[in-house]
């Protein structure tokens, strides 16, 4: 394979504030020899509108630094190009690179991307909103609970405490938690079911080490797995989650499905959520494109 050697980074200016990255950047690329040029996100959509640009200047590989949530803007703006993504990962949760088995050490994952004979090109599904507003997602989408617990947690949280900031918003949702009336459509089949939230994975890890969705969650097999949770608390949550994990899901807490093609409605509507970042309120209509991102992984 050919080397690619114009980089170009699409930097979260929130994301590795104790651990400057640029330096890194510039040890890393050009003791290798490549071109590097950086680009600053400054509003929300900014990753997306900036991966144009980097394919116009002629970057044959975009980088992601940041958390989830910037990789999924450069994941939105590279769907259904021939141009690899690169995920360097600097934010709070660095849940994708995680599931791909992509360093979570900066250093190290810049110079996975220097040597070409130590990485392969891995296509991944992408799920997409029905909205050309909202940007797609590699992970999950969420309506109830789990958007709920992200609107509990600000960037002031995320940054001190990292993932027990994730938890501390649980906790608070929790509180006033309650289930809801979900109407599905999974390809055309309708169902109606009652919840406190509603799940749409594209991958199964959960960003706990040993703790997955189910075991049956790929992120190249062309499905999104959706899961309807039932009334629970906190430990039952996590307990439900290791039951999963160890592959003796327990009755009656969840249900799953797989689907190409969902509508989620809800009774009252629900705030919902991809990779992190707010959706607004259900409805909500989601689709599989599948194979559709290039991604930069270790052999």
């Amino acid at each position: 394979m050919q080397p690619l050697k114009n980089i170009h980074i699409i930097l979260n200016p929130a994301a590795g504030i104790k651990n400057p990255p640029l330096r890194v950047f510039n040890q890393h690329f050009k003791k290798a020899g490549y071109d590097w040029d950086v680009s600053i996100t400054k509003d929300r959509g900014d990753g997306t509108r900036l991966v144009e640009k980097a394919i116009q200047g002629g970057a044959d590989i975009v980088a992601a630094y940041g958390g989830d949530g910037t990789v999924m803007e450069v994941a939105s703006g590279l769907q259904n190009t021939d141009i690899p993504m690169a995920i360097l990962p600097g934010g709070t949760g660095n849940i994708l690179s995680a599931e791909l088995g992509i360093p979570q050490n900066l250093e190290q994952a810049c110079e996975l991307i220097t040597k070409p004979e130590q990485y392969r090109i891995h296509k991944i599904d992408v799920g997409c909103s029905d909205d050309p507003n909202l940007p797609a997602f590699t992970l999950r989408a969420g309506v109830g609970l789990e958007a709920n617990m992200l609107e509990g947690t600000d960037r002031e949280l995320k940054e001190n405490y990292g993932i027990f900031a994730y938890i501390m918003g649980a906790i608070q949702a929790l509180g006033g938690a309650k289930e809801a009336q979900y109407h599905l459509v999974l390809d055309d089949k309708e169902m109606e079911c009652q919840g406190l939230t509603c799940l749409i994975a594209n991958a199964g890890y959960f960003g706990v080490p040993g703790i997955t969705l189910d075991p049956k969650v790929k992120i190249d097999d062309g499905l999104l797995d959706v899961f309807v949770i039932r009334q629970m608390d906190l430990l039952g949550l996590f307990s439900l989650a290791a039951s999963v994990a160890r592959g003796s899901e327990k009755k009656g807490q969840a249900q799953h499905w797989q689907a190409k093609s969902i509508k989620i409605e809800s009774d009252p509507p629900q705030s919902t959520q991809a990779d992190g970042e707010m959706w607004g309120k259900s409805p909500v209509n989601i689709c599989i494109n599948p194979q559709s991102l290039n991604v930069i992984v270790p052999k």
